[in-house]
């Protein structure tokens, strides 16, 4: 052999070792997907201490095992979580950045008239994680025992009751004006950068209000914090029995739920997005995920890929005729 081979040999050798780096750093090209062969992401559009961030974390650390990687969960709220839909949306093809998306960045992003980015196009959702109704928080010293007194106490005295939410367009705001919608109650919202943001001004007084996700609020529940007026669901909680219904309190067609989703930037291939939808689900379904969740006043779905953007799209229809009832916008 002579030296020109030899060296075009090498050569050769060192381009394919590149492809194979290459390969594997993007999961893998040829359909039959390993493991990631470092460390992934999960963002979290909200800051911590939410109900999406306490999913993430318990996802991370399943996901984390079953990959034998590192899974880490960085939080990057604002905008009603857009800051770090947009993120997501702008990471490399390679399945190591996924997120845990909400109502707010997948049906009620109509509240934003300019998106430096496109949710539905720019954004893929792998599955829905779990579902759960929200619970009516008050403080203590607000005068009202259920919904109804609320109610009264509203269109009573107008602009004195504040509720506040994670973000404009987020779930626990879209609760908030699916009630205001159905009473008529003249509540007024003040946003915030997160739900454990406008958690705090809650427990100090500041506002009066939350129509709030269970696992965020379930403790100051428990430990007479906060008082709870209803549930947002056909059926009580298991975690808070007490607690009726909003049929149960007056109100037979405030019922809704919120969900989260694990989601993608929609450039990430085809073969890659089916890898993570199967292990995503497989670790939501497991016993101890699902009795987390339930824990926490949650319902694991872990639905398909066609279920998850068929369920998707029928909440979008849905959230998108609350937003133009109510003239909502945020920019």
């Amino acid at each position: 052999m002579n030296r020109s081979t030899s060296r075009r040999q090498l050569g050769l050798a060192a381009v394919a070792a590149l492809l194979l780096a290459g390969s594997a750093t993007a999961w893998a090209d040829d359909g039959a997907y390993p493991n990631p062969s470092r460390q992934v992401r999960i963002i979290v559009p909200f800051t911590a201490g939410g109900s999406s961030d306490v999913q993430a974390r318990m996802l991370a650390d399943k996901l984390g095992r079953m990959w034998g990687q590192p899974v880490v969960v960085e939080n990057k709220p604002g905008a009603g979580g857009h800051l770090g839909g947009k993120y997501v949306a702008d990471q490399p093809a390679d399945g190591y950045t996924l997120m845990v998306g909400s109502i707010g960045l997948h049906a009620a992003y109509g509240v934003y008239k300019k998106l430096p980015y496109d949710p539905a196009k720019e954004l893929r959702v792998v599955t829905v994680l779990a579902e759960m109704p929200h619970v009516v928080v008050a403080t203590p010293g607000l005068p009202v025992k259920n919904l109804q007194e609320l109610t009264a106490m509203a269109k009573k005295e107008a602009g004195s009751i504040n509720f506040g939410s994670a973000g404009v367009g987020s779930s626990v705001h879209m609760m908030g004006e699916l009630y205001k919608m159905q009473s008529g109650a003249p509540i007024v919202h003040v946003p915030y950068r997160g739900s454990s943001a406008a958690l705090n001004d809650l427990l100090g007084g500041q506002i009066q209000l939350m129509f709030e996700n269970p696992p965020t609020v379930l403790a100051h529940i428990k430990g007479g914090k906060l008082k709870a007026l209803a549930v947002t669901s056909k059926e009580r909680l298991a975690a808070l029995p007490d607690v009726p219904t909003a049929p149960e309190a007056g109100m037979k067609d405030y019922v809704a739920t919120s969900w989260t989703t694990v989601a993608v930037s929609s450039k990430v291939p085809e073969a890659v997005v089916q890898k993570i939808s199967a292990d995503v689900r497989k670790v939501i379904n497991t016993p101890e995920f699902r009795k987390g969740l339930q824990d926490q006043g949650m319902s694991a779905v872990a639905n398909s890929l066609p279920d998850a953007q068929a369920f998707v799209a029928r909440e979008k229809k849905r959230w998108d005729h609350v937003i133009a009832q109510g003239q909502i916008t945020a920019n």
